[in-house]
């Protein structure tokens, strides 16, 4: 009876882990084919000083290449500082400030002037957060289905071996089991 719930439970269990693998194999060609539609969407194509010159960006690796090249566009639009290295405002010479006080005053609004290299920079890194997502996510989705074969295999090995009887003893092993020492040999 105990030998008979350890077979059946090896079949459950195996079951479920072909399940679960084909489940993650789905999953990742699902994640797979919804990054490249959503990036084919957008028509992004690769500038001509890129890694992807005329090239359609619609693979998560095109996308991450594009992201580079994006991030290499705002540093030279910001003169090589990043977000945090520039003054939020413009005083009235057109120099950076983050003193609100000494910002040039819109005469339309009467709000201080933004710093539009420092807008253009957070613009870019929204773009390239999307484009590395989108990489990220196309990564993600290779792994679910590397992990998902790898539990099927295993599954089906577990499968073979429950159902092969790895569990249950020989014939021979199962009489001399049962005859006394003496008896044996």
């Amino acid at each position: 009876m105990k030998r008979k719930l350890f077979e059946y439970g090896g079949i459950a269990a195996s079951c479920v882990l072909i399940a679960v693998g084909i489940g993650s194999i789905g999953t990742g060609v699902w994640g797979i084919n919804e990054v490249r539609d959503n990036l084919s969407r957008e028509n992004i194509v690769g500038t001509p000083d890129s890694s992807i010159p005329g090239q359609r960006v619609d693979t998560g690796s095109e996308a991450r290449a594009f992201a580079t090249t994006m991030r290499k566009h705002a540093l030279e639009a910001s003169g090589g500082r990043t977000y945090a290295e520039m003054g939020r405002f413009l005083d009235p010479q057109g120099k950076e400030t983050s003193d609100e006080t000494k910002a040039a005053k819109d005469p339309k609004t009467g709000q201080p002037v933004p710093n539009r290299a420092r807008d253009l920079w957070v613009t870019e890194t929204a773009l390239t957060t999307a484009l590395n997502m989108a990489f990220m996510g196309e990564r993600l989705a290779v792994f679910g289905i590397v992990m998902g074969i790898a539990l099927l295999l295993t599954g089906v090995g577990f499968l073979v071996l429950t159902l092969g009887g790895a569990l249950r003893r020989s014939e021979a092993e199962e009489g001399a089991a049962h005859k006394p020492a003496a008896a044996i040999g």
